[in-house]
């Protein structure tokens, strides 16, 4: 089959106000504690995507009741009680749904393949089978709990104290939510910070979470009743407009109704260090998420040596960072990059390829990129070398888009399809 594509051409200045579709991570993550709620509780503008509909699937497998009510999902929880499915769970490329291996829950048909999830499968396990184990847990999988499919089965779990070697929020949100079902206190200690969107979720639902510094702890809880959860919209969908807008001569872009945790923002610090003009406010939050706008306009950018302590807060923009540095003048090395190895594909290896087809010199090493001196752009195309466009707008064909920009700044967001 055909892969689809795009016909892209060039475009003059980029104006406009618009919003994003929803978060990503905080729907994989709501989809699972509703499920584990007790009563009714509606999902409000989630993303609805191949990841978050594969982590969708799977909760009914395990008995959730998940019904789409338009750009929403109305969740009915089974509380602390998920059944045993019948069958693999087909998790498609979500790296995210990790459900935690309650005592209530068995899964079997261990090693059957799945009929999708090829990437997943390629995907290193073994960095959260091993605290697992260690919490009781019985895991089997391919090269011994190192690759997808896994066995999950149930049985009694305890409380841990374990130390991230390597900054990862999904490990981090799986330990968590094991250690709902544990014995004791179990206690996640990160070398660095990474995106906390489960730690907010769990005060949402008034879950029992401790923080102190970089120690994250947990303990078993009882049952929990479902609240309704608005997603903000997603800030690495945003990241695209942003820095089409810093390119391209002439434009200013407002993006409104985003989210702006400050676990997810890296990207804005590093931009700034590179001379964007970026303005952001948050005006509002959603269950301790903060949401609110930001605004990109067109700014010579210069080179920079990115803090490899950012790298976790924006891991999912490096690849718009590296087309944004592209076109800056001077050098840019972003270190820290091993993650991207390890994602649904080797982003690295691919960000350095398709910059090279365009003809940007980028030098890739095992764990960071690094660009060429002079802030060469393509030798093939460049966003300033025309002014007009024969093609439509994004803004006036984008499903989402909220009208036209206005130079006088951000209109106050209201509610629209990214929620706020």
């Amino acid at each position: 089959m055909d892969r689809p594509f795009l016909d892209l051409a060039p475009c003059g200045p980029l104006r406009g106000v618009l919003r994003v579709p929803g978060d990503k991570s905080v729907t994989h993550r709501g989809l699972m504690l509703l499920a584990l709620a007790e009563g009714e509780g509606r999902l409000l503008y989630p993303l609805k995507a191949g990841d978050t509909l594969s982590t969708a699937r799977a909760l009914r497998a395990l008995g959730a009741e998940i019904v789409e009510e338009g750009p929403h999902f109305l969740v009915r929880g089974r509380g602390l009680r998920l059944k045993e499915p019948e069958d693999v769970l087909d998790c498609g490329n979500a790296g995210t749904y990790a459900p935690p291996p309650g005592p209530s829950r068995r899964a079997r048909g261990a090693f059957r393949r799945p009929h999708r999830g090829r990437s997943l499968r390629r995907r290193p396990m073994g960095r959260v089978v091993e605290p697992l184990r260690a919490m009781g847990a019985r895991v089997d999988g391919r090269e011994g709990g190192e690759r997808a499919p896994l066995a999950v089965r149930g049985g009694p779990l305890r409380g841990i104290r374990y130390t991230l070697p390597v900054p990862s929020a999904q490990v981090k949100s799986a330990l968590l939510l094991a250690g709902l079902f544990a014995e004791g206190e179990t206690e996640v200690v990160e070398p660095v910070p990474t995106r906390d969107h489960t730690e907010r979720l769990f005060r949402h639902f008034g879950l029992p979470l401790g923080v102190e510094g970089n120690r994250i702890r947990t303990r078993r809880t009882g049952p929990f009743p479902a609240r309704d959860l608005v997603v903000p919209g997603d800030f690495s969908s945003a990241a695209f407009f942003l820095v089409a807008a810093l390119v391209t001569p002439g434009s200013e872009v407002v993006v409104e109704g985003v989210g702006l945790n400050p676990t997810r923002t890296g990207l804005l610090q590093v931009l700034r260090s590179m001379g964007a003009d970026l303005e952001w406010r948050v005006l509002e939050g959603e269950a301790g998420e903060p949401v609110g706008w930001v605004r990109a306009r067109h700014s010579p950018l210069k080179g920079v040596a990115v803090d490899p302590s950012l790298i976790p807060l924006m891991v999912d923009e490096v690849p718009i960072l590296a087309a944004a540095a592209a076109w800056a003048e001077g050098e840019t090395h972003i270190p820290g990059l091993s993650e991207l190895r390890v994602k649904e594909s080797d982003r690295l290896s691919a960000i350095a390829r398709n910059l090279r087809a365009w003809g940007w010199r980028w030098r890739r090493g095992q764990t960071g990129l690094g660009s060429g001196a002079g802030g060469c752009g393509p030798e093939r195309w460049s966003p300033s070398t025309t002014t007009a466009s024969p093609w439509p707008s994004p803004w006036r064909a984008c499903p989402w888009g909220s009208g036209s920009g206005s130079r006088s700044g951000p209109r106050s967001p209201t509610p629209a399809s990214s929620g706020t």
